[in-house]
């Protein structure tokens, strides 16, 4: 495994985890870096014209990763059509998600790129499968953890649990960035501030509060990510 990759997590499904993964790869391949995406599991797969499952995060990674990739089983191994849980989705699909395949696929794209940038499904507690965690994945991948905190109101708690969570599960913190989710919550910067404090680390960056500036977060993300890889 390489230490210059990365796992992206969320507090939450839905809060930013895509948008964050894909600016970060814009920002890599801005400053010249072979990087790629990877979306080990994805359920809430849509299908093709060929009846193939595709993962519209997936699909958005290998457009933003810096080279062409091979065949979308490359950055997407476990395709789940139901948007559920990923142990759930995959019971009803007749299947199971095991390790040893993400991890081959993973492998295959360290070989080829100096960054892995892993996307991981939902939240950081979801079950891949009734025996496998998505921390065990993380865990065996080896690599440290970006959170993205999606700024709405509960985005304190959300961060707070799930930092500590990310610790107790024995994986490494290596910083959190901020999406804003709701323009209208109030005291945005407070909160930030306040989750910085909290769990003594201030955020990387801010997406979310402009569009026109979000190459220049990108920018700055990638800059920040490189140093502390």
């Amino acid at each position: 495994m390489t230490a210059k990759s990365l796992f992206v997590t969320g507090t939450d499904t839905g809060i930013g985890k895509t948008h964050v993964s894909v600016q970060l790869l814009r920002g890599l391949a801005a400053r010249g870096v072979r990087a790629s995406g990877f979306k080990p599991v994805a359920s809430g797969c849509m299908r093709d014209a060929t009846g193939a499952l595709r993962s519209e995060d997936a699909l958005a990674l290998r457009a933003a990763s810096a080279v062409p990739l091979p065949d979308y089983a490359s950055s997407n191994p476990c395709a789940l059509e139901q948007p559920l849980s990923p142990h759930l989705a995959a019971r009803l699909d007749g299947t199971e998600v095991k390790l040893g395949p993400l991890l081959a696929a993973y492998d295959a794209l360290v070989a080829a790129h100096e960054v892995v940038v892993v996307e991981g499904v939902g939240g950081w507690a979801v079950p891949l499968s009734p025996r496998l965690m998505q921390a065990d994945l993380a865990r065996a991948l080896g690599v440290p953890i970006l959170l993205v905190v999606g700024v709405r109101l509960g985005c304190i708690n959300h961060a707070l649990l799930t930092t500590r969570a990310i610790a107790a599960d024995g994986c490494r913190l290596l910083g959190w960035v901020a999406n804003t989710i709701d323009v209208t919550l109030a005291q945005a910067d407070a909160a930030i501030a306040t989750i910085g404090e909290a769990i003594g680390e201030p955020c990387m960056v801010r997406f979310g509060q402009r569009a026109e500036g979000e190459a220049e977060v990108a920018a700055e993300l990638a800059r920040v990510v490189l140093k502390r890889l």
